[in-house]
Formats: structure tokens, sequence, C-alpha cells
């Protein structure tokens, strides 16, 4: 296949790339813009692979069979609470690949005659060092996640910054002598490598309350590196959705971290984080605990005009969604006006409570987010926190001794009533106490989240008479 001929149709993976993105800024066409991104990036590879021409297609088709089999069965067997872990893993593939091609190129071109032309190895360069630190660094967010690193921050003490200094001086200085034409694979070598440990210990140090903006940074780092690998390809479609991701990645980082209140290079600079746990009954801020039950819980749901149901990566981990939804259905047919609060940063990544209450087919006009919604709950009856923590901790306001200070939060302390749905007083993944749980309108419904909702939905239908429609 001719080389214009190709350009000609990676139009349409262009396309295809562009719209996907428009459909996935609503929930209610974000379906439908996977599939177009799926079909867009169906027809780059066969086009790619039409181009290529080479006489290792078997080995091609092999590794695509290999991939594409292990992905679809990643995806449809992942449960809720472990998207995150799938989202950082997938995007670590994608920058160790682009890594791995730098390599490759390297290989390929340093035999022949004559140093490649300075764009080109200047792309090399860069697609192995992002490539690498977004591998490397995506590893280290699945451990994270997947808890099998704690969450809290993770240094080596005063070396931290000179040895950031000196694999960051290391790995410049080895892509800058490839640029320069240095003919030595071993350059190569020493920059990925240096690459994905700097990455490590830029990670490391980060709280697991970041996680969900180093997610999405390390996205937008991976999109940049394989932009970089489409230069050096000289592949249009790779280009152009490199950059897509690129760009789309940073702007979603910017908007996490100033929903947080804070820079991303603070971010980057080290995290907060901790484990902590105080006993039921307990008082985390100078107060008493003050428990509830689910009968006394649905009473006040009963006779509620505006309810506000905040959510928390709790209800991902009990999978209580289906049940919450059942409970509003029934909220609402009693004539109660239910919203869901939705903080940006809400879950262990971008969107994962979005993804969460659409999967239980909540209407998308009962999610509201953070802004539109915090003056409304001066307003409401009840505020009922399931799971959630950090996003609804009142020291993000009031306490400048808070790593939370300055955080933009769910203003659930406002409401009339404030039910929160917890198996324990155990801190968030910030590491911090919540003085909302001792708020003196505050009662915590102690038990698994989905086991508590289903009881709360059984006395009301006690109360209301009323069947759960379908």
């Amino acid at each position: 296949m001719s080389t214009n001929l190709a350009n000609l149709l990676y139009l349409i993976p262009i396309v295809a790339f562009i719209l996907a993105l428009r459909f996935l800024s609503n929930p209610a066409h974000a379906r439908r813009g996977n599939q177009i991104g799926a079909v867009g990036m169906l027809v780059a590879v066969v086009v790619t692979w039409i181009k290529i021409g080479t006489t290792s297609w078997w080995a091609i088709a092999v590794g695509m069979l290999i991939g594409g089999a292990f992905g679809a069965v990643a995806a449809r067997r992942v449960k809720m609470t472990a998207m995150p872990q799938m989202v950082a893993l997938f995007n670590g593939v994608g920058g160790g690949a682009a890594a791995l091609i730098a390599l490759a190129e390297v290989h390929r071109v340093l035999p022949e005659p004559g140093a490649p032309k300075v764009d080109i190895s200047l792309a090399i360069v860069l697609s192995a060092l992002i490539g690498a630190i977004s591998f490397a660094g995506s590893l280290v967010a699945f451990a994270k996640l997947q808890e099998l690193i704690g969450g809290r921050p993770i240094t080596v003490g005063r070396l931290q910054t000179p040895l950031n200094a000196l694999l960051a001086a290391v790995a410049t200085g080895c892509g800058a002598a490839l640029v320069a034409g240095a003919g030595n694979e071993w350059l190569m070598i020493v920059l990925l490598v240096s690459s994905a440990v700097l990455a490590n210990l830029l990670v490391l140090p980060i709280g697991g309350a970041d996680m969900p903006v180093v997610i999405s940074l390390l996205n937008a780092f991976t999109g940049l590196s394989a932009a970089a690998t489409g230069v050096a390809l000289d592949n249009t479609a790779m280009i152009v959705a490199g950059m897509i991701v690129g760009a789309s990645g940073t702007m979603l980082t910017r908007q996490m971290a100033a929903a947080m209140n804070r820079s991303v290079r603070a971010i980057v600079a080290g995290g907060f984080g901790g484990d902590g746990e105080l006993p039921a009954g307990a008082a985390s801020a100078g107060g008493s605990v003050r428990s509830t039950s689910a009968s006394d819980v649905a009473l006040q749901l009963a006779y509620a005009q505006q309810v506000v149901i905040v959510p928390g990566y709790g209800l991902a981990v009990s999978q209580a969604q289906h049940a919450l939804r059942d409970m509003t259905k029934l909220l609402a047919a009693q004539g109660v006006t239910v919203k869901f609060a939705v903080h940006p940063v809400a879950g262990r990544m971008p969107g994962h409570m979005n993804v969460l209450l659409a999967e239980a087919e909540v209407p998308y006009d009962q999610l509201v987010e953070m802004d539109d919604i915090n003056p409304e709950f001066a307003r409401t009856d009840v505020a009922l926190v399931i799971g959630a923590n950090d996003v609804v901790n009142p020291d993000a306001r009031t306490n400048p001794a808070s790593p939370l200070y300055g955080m933009p939060i769910l203003d659930v302390d406002q409401a009339r009533s404030i039910i929160i749905l917890k198996r324990s007083l155990r801190s968030g993944y910030a590491g911090v106490d919540n003085p909302l749980f001792v708020n003196p309108k505050a009662a915590l419904l102690f038990g698994d989240a989905k086991a508590s909702i289903t009881e709360v939905t059984g006395e009301l239908k006690a109360l209301g008479g009323i069947a759960v429609t379908a």
C-alpha cells in the first residue's frame, strides 16, 4: 500500500477518535463513543498492517490475538472496585509498548550508515523516556491501588531529591548523546532503566488520595509517548491519537488538581497519606460518635423532601449500586427528591462514581457536580454519605493543619441531617480523621453498605407499603 493511500485511509480512525472523545463527554452517549473509538482503532491497525507489508505478518497476527483476548477477558471479568487498577495497568502497557518500539528503532537504525535525522532521533528518545516513565509509574499506581504496597507515601529520606536529580541527569544525558548521533545501543538501555527507576521514585512518595490525579497524568504521558512513536514511525494516525490522549489527559489532570486545590507540581513533589483506624464509638475529633439503625434511617428518608446521596469508594467495594438504585426508586415513588453529589476525585480514578452509578442505570440528570450541588445542601433534609470520607471532610475548609486543607469538598455538614454508611471509623485514603463523624447532626450506620441499604429499603417498604417498580 502506498504512503499516500495509507494517509488517506488514516483519516477514518482520526475522525473516529475525535468523534469518540466528543461522545465520551456525555454519559448518555459514552458507550457509543467507546464503540466508535474501537472501530477507529481497528481500522488504524488494519491499515498499518497492510502498509507495512512485512513477511512477519503472522507474528503480528499472533500478537494481536493474544493481546485482544487478554484485553477482552480482563475487561469483562474486572470488578468495578478493580477498575482503577485495570486502567492504570492498561495505561502502563501503552507506555511500555512505546518504550519497546523506541528500543527496536534504535536497534534498526544504528547499523545503517550515517546517523538518523535529528527529528527522528529526538522522537525516538522522547518515546523511550516518556514511555518508560509511564510504564513504571503506572505499575506503581497499580500496586498501590491493588494494595500490594501501602497507600502511604514511600520515600528514601534525604536521598530522595539527589537521587531524582541524578537519574534525571543520566536519562537526559543519554538522550542528548543519542540525538547527537552517538551510535551505542547501551545508551538507550541506560536511558530506559534510569527513566523507569525515576518514575518509581516519583510515584512512590505520592499518597493514595492523589492517585486519581496520578493516573490521569500518566495517561497523558502515554499519549505523548505514542505521539512521539508516531513521528519516529511516520504514522499519522498514531501521532493524532497520541496527541488527543495527551491533550485530554493533561486537561483532565489540571481539572482534577484544581478540584483538590492543589497544583500538579505539588502532587508530583509528594502527596499525603496514612493508615489509621479508630474503634466504633470512639471520638475521632474531640467528640462522640452517634450510631443509628436502619429503621431510624428509613424514617428520616421517608419524611424528607430532598435527599442528597454522596457516593464514595465504599459503595464500589460493597457493590451496592444496584441496591442503592432500588432504594432511590422507592423514595421517588414516595415523592422524595433524590440527587447524587459527585465529587471530581471521588473513588480511585477519574469518573469512578459516574461509571459505577451508570452501571446501575441511575438517571444522568440526578448526578450533580460539586459546584452545583453545594448550594443545595442547606436546603437538604438528609445527606446520605455512602463510603465517602476525604471529599466530605470539613477540615478541608477549617483546619489549616490538615493535609486536606484548601481542597474543595462537598458541604454535607450544611444539611439538616447527615447519615453516614461505613464499615468502621477507619480514616479515608488520605489517612486523616474526619470531624464530620462527631457532628451533632450526623449519625453513623455501621456495616456493609449493600446490606445496610437493603435493610433500609425493607424498612421503607414497611413504612410506605410501596413496592419497588422495575
